[in-house]
């Protein structure tokens, strides 16, 4: 075997810079789950602290000069040897740290970390006026952020982009997004146009814990492995690794509607899988991460939507839960059931709508993210522009800014710019990747309504999760899906399954 002596001290110095990383998540998770109000103050001061140690350590000049020797010793290797793929990817994320100052980066995470806890209170009392000056400070270092990564850029929101979806920009995405717009409009249009199912059954109070009690072990079944991760409660769901051997997903609950805590543990524990299902190498390295932020969507939406939501699942799956929650479904057949979970009611709340109209709400969000970045929308106007937007697109009336402009955390916890578009991306990606999976092994449908997950779970993990950044997303899309991201699968897959007429 060759040997690498720079790049093996280039892995050994990038592995602190890892790990500060890692308990800078863990202050995040602590301070989404059980941290006391009282603590957001300091939190953010030690967040900012984390984050500066690992800038600093990172953008170093002896990392630069480990990066051009390790760089000399792996020319000639496979683009994808873990080798070559490392300081590819160190590469990558050091250009684009070292042009940022740790001055900013300080005031950046500080200022984040202060108008997510804002946020937390200011959302549940409608108090969009509070957080106007912070997200007009965000918008500022958004543009600054922008600068420093990509000096002349197309488009202000193509380095944030970037920061997310690697390779996507502005001018790719706008024509994706116009043609989910127009077919989606009319096709909401007419779904929404049928009575809706009855789904009472669904909101019949039942034990929280319960309810979460029957969404671990149907999980646990997908193939999240809870000896290496845990389900913890909070108010805005999400998954968070600090190793490859601990990921924790967060879900949201109510007593009084089972969807929510079986479809955001179904979705978290998408993106729970994909990191659990990293090579084992890429602990403490670069490459231990989703290929980008629709990539790893795509694992959340095929888990919630294609398979979460579909009658073959529930053909296996709802015997054990009506045992669980008799009282409100001993009556109920599970048509009924797989009717109502996938009912067109259009929202104004992004997280509680239908698959149908999900992305008119990423839509929505995208252009108004373009207008604040681009000037020609002021952040003082923007809850107004949020409720134009939903009357223009959902043709709904939005009935305050807590259900409105300030009801997603992205722009109050980070940048504006790149926070969106990955929904929609993993949404299209779902469908072509399950399509490919079943390609390759028919009987998947069969087997997942014999309540029998492990091929497509062994097929996600051989065929995505394993290469991490190995491969630059438009690489590993083409090499898992068999072709470049493409809308049409998955506009197929909507109107299959929401056409008054199909």
């Amino acid at each position: 075997m060759a040997e690498h002596p720079a790049f093996d001290r280039l892995r050994a110095r990038l592995f602190d810079v890892v790990d500060l990383h890692g308990v800078s998540y863990l202050l995040k998770w602590d301070q989404a789950t059980y941290m006391p109000p009282g603590g957001a103050v300091a939190r953010a001061r030690q967040t900012a602290l984390l984050k500066t140690l690992a800038h600093e350590r990172f953008v170093d000049a002896e990392v630069g000069r480990l990066l051009e020797a390790a760089e000399r010793e792996v020319e000639g290797l496979p683009a994808d040897a873990f080798e070559a793929a490392y300081v590819r990817v160190a590469r990558r994320d050091f250009e684009r740290a070292v042009a940022t100052p740790a001055a900013f980066t300080r005031r950046f995470f500080a200022h984040t970390a202060a108008t997510y806890q804002a946020w937390t209170e200011a959302r549940p009392a409608d108090d969009w006026g509070r957080m106007v000056p912070l997200l007009e400070e965000t918008l500022e270092l958004s543009h600054a952020l922008s600068g420093y990564e990509g000096p002349g850029a197309a488009h202000p929101a193509d380095p944030l982009i970037a920061r997310s979806d690697f390779g996507m920009t502005v001018a790719t995405l706008q024509p994706l997004f116009a043609t989910l717009r127009e077919a989606l409009v009319p096709l909401v249009r007419a779904a929404s146009a049928v009575p809706p199912p009855d789904d009472a059954f669904l909101r019949h109070p039942s034990s929280v814990a319960a309810q979460v009690a029957w969404a671990r072990a149907r999980v646990a079944a997908f193939g999240y492995d809870l000896e290496r991760g845990r389900v913890d409660p909070t108010a805005h769901p999400f998954a968070i690794e600090f190793s490859v051997d601990d990921v924790r997903i967060t879900i949201r609950s109510r007593a009084d509607d089972l969807r929510e805590t079986l479809f955001t543990t179904f979705h978290e524990s998408g993106h729970g899988m994909y990191h659990q299902g990293l090579d084992p190498r890429f602990e403490g390295t670069p490459l231990a991460d989703g290929a980008s932020a629709g990539v790893h969507e795509s694992q959340s939406r095929l888990w919630e939507n294609v398979v979460g939501r579909s009658l073959g699942f529930w053909r296996g799956a709802y015997p054990s839960l009506r045992t669980a929650f008799s009282e409100a479904l001993d009556d109920v057949p599970v048509d009924a059931f797989v009717n109502a979970i996938n009912a067109v009611r259009p929202s104004p709340i992004r997280t509680a709508a239908d698959e149908l109209t999900y992305n008119l709400h990423v839509i929505v969000r995208f252009e108004l993210e373009l207008a604040l970045l681009e000037g020609r929308l002021a952040v003082r106007d923007l809850a107004e522009a949020w409720r134009a937007a939903y009357a223009e697109v959902l043709g709904l009336e939005v009935p305050n800014d807590r259900d409105g402009v300030l009801q997603d955390v992205h722009w109050f916890s980070r940048e504006i710019g790149g926070a969106f578009q990955g929904y929609t991306i993993g949404n299209v990606l779902s469908v072509q990747f399950y399509e490919a999976a079943c390609r390759a092994h028919p009987d998947i449908p069969t087997e997942i309504e014999a309540g029998r997950y492990a091929t497509l779970y062994r097929w996600t993990r051989e065929h995505v999760h394993r290469h991490g950044r190995t491969y630059d997303p438009v690489d590993l899309i083409e090499r898992a899906a068999g072709g470049p991201l493409d809308v049409g699968p998955y506009l197929r897959y909507l109107k299959a399954k929401f056409a008054p007429d199909a």
